[in-house]
């Protein structure tokens, strides 16, 4: 395979299947090649949401272009990380050409686009009839509710390979004494009754107040169901293949390069992947320098102690910001409406398949129970500090616990449904990379 065009040098990917498991030639050739190099610092970037290798080396490639002049002495390395994820065709990525990042679709909202089509093909391989059959009725959109609980049938299929094992815990961020996990209950419940919390959210997001008189359109929610029950899935996935892959693969390069600096980068799902991979490093393993979550989407409380609503409740990642010898830093944005209005309703709907948007507001109760990292930041744990992104930029971030930086200033641009959750191409937040790590 020839080598991918970047814009920076040494670069290497590493490539994992949905079980974790590493492509092993990618990860001799920069076991290999990263002594020989003499690289000081490597950053390892995983994306989140994205559709295919060209997708994610291009958002690599302009992510770190900046890096070489702000950090001009420094003996740099970068690893893209590339793992069977998807994003629907109308989530846009700011400044990325049409081939890479799809623009909104001209057709309504609920039907599914080709783009889209092949995506959730690529990711659950061998449900190709499934995928049709819910394309079919997403185009169709029959009056009769029988055909939302068909609806509703078939989103069960498409994602129901259960994680087994270890797995297990990475269905949710968060973990209760004695309270056993199951899959999440909106893809259990009446379809028509979350199909139509989703449709309430997504008017109101659109079109702020349309939610307080307009009915609900089903199949605009119902296409929110898909989304959420494929993200449900690739959030699954992010955890495992951090844990099971990337984090045994740092410890094989530790052995391989034990004075490698190593700095861990992740947007959105890739967040979680990255901050999985810590749980995944061998005993005794300190090369990890920083972590630094751009947008993460996964909850705000995932290395709590203890859950302020509920006391026997921790963090799913609870103490595992001590693996770090760094600082974890969490960027995020209030302008992400992904993760500020739609994940906290779809995470609050995966474990109460009661109607939420009647009890909570989103920006009140709901958005702070069932909140994302990436958009309000490090929450419950103790010591976190709390920086703009223009003092983290002129100040010395700690070097040690867990760090907020409100990036709002620089990542604010996008539309419906995920407003700026995939504006993080900023020279700003690759400077904030660099801090973290003290790359200079």
């Amino acid at each position: 395979m020839a080598d991918p065009a970047v814009s920076v040098s040494p670069y290497w990917e590493l490539t994992f299947d949905a079980d974790g498991d590493v492509d092993g030639r990618e990860r001799d050739r920069l076991l290999k090649e990263v002594p020989q190099r003499k690289v000081r610092d490597l950053v390892v970037f995983a994306h989140g949401w994205n559709n295919d290798r060209s997708g994610a080396t291009r958002l690599y490639s302009h992510f770190f272009e900046p890096v070489p002049e702000l950090a001009p002495a420094a003996r740099l390395g970068y690893v893209g990380v590339v793992w069977p994820s998807m994003r629907f065709s109308d989530e846009p990525i700011p400044d990325f050409p049409p081939s890479v990042a799809a623009g909104v679709a001209t057709v309504a909202r609920p039907v599914l686009d080709m783009g889209s089509r092949h995506a959730l093909l690529e990711v659950f391989p061998g449900r190709a009839t499934v995928v049709e059959q819910i394309a079919r009725l997403l185009d169709q959109q029959p009056d009769e509710g029988a055909s939302l609980e068909e609806f509703g049938r078939l989103v069960r299929l498409l994602v129901e390979v259960r994680p087994q094992g270890p797995q297990t815990a990475f269905a949710a961020d968060t973990l209760a004494e004695g309270v056993p996990e199951s899959d999440p209950e909106m893809l259990f419940g009446d379809t028509a009754t979350v199909c139509g919390e989703f449709a309430q959210v997504l008017a109101e997001a659109e079109t702020p107040g349309a939610a307080s008189f307009a009915l609900p359109r089903l199949w605009d929610g119902a296409h929110e169901l898909l989304r959420q029950a494929t993200y449900y899935a690739m959030k699954r996935r992010a955890g495992t293949i951090g844990e099971r892959g990337l984090g045994r693969a740092i410890g094989q390069l530790a052995k391989a390069a034990p004075d490698v600096r190593v700095h861990l980068v992740g947007h959105s799902f890739g967040g979680r992947l990255v901050s999985f991979a810590l749980r995944g490093l061998p005993k005794g393993v300190r090369s990890v320098k920083s972590v630094t979550l751009l947008q993460g989407a996964f909850s705000h409380y995932a290395f709590a102690a203890r859950l302020p609503h509920d006391p026997r409740a921790s963090g799913v990642l609870d103490g595992q910001q001590n693996r770090i010898d760094g600082p974890l830093v969490c960027c995020y944005s209030h302008f992400d409406s992904a993760l500020g209005t739609i994940y906290p309703l779809a995470s609050r709907m995966a474990g109460d398949s009661r109607a939420v948007t009647a009890d909570f507001g989103i920006s009140g109760a709901l958005g702070a129970k069932w909140g994302a990292m990436g958009h309000d930041g490090v929450q419950a744990v103790a010591g976190t500090k709390t920086l703009t992104l223009a003092d983290a930029l002129h100040t010395q971030l700690p070097a040690s616990g867990c760090v907020n930086i409100d990036a709002a200033a620089v990542v604010n641009r996008g539309g419906p449904p995920s407003g700026a959750h995939s504006d993080i191409c900023h020279r700003e937040l690759a400077q904030v990379v660099l801090a973290a790590g003290r790359v200079k």
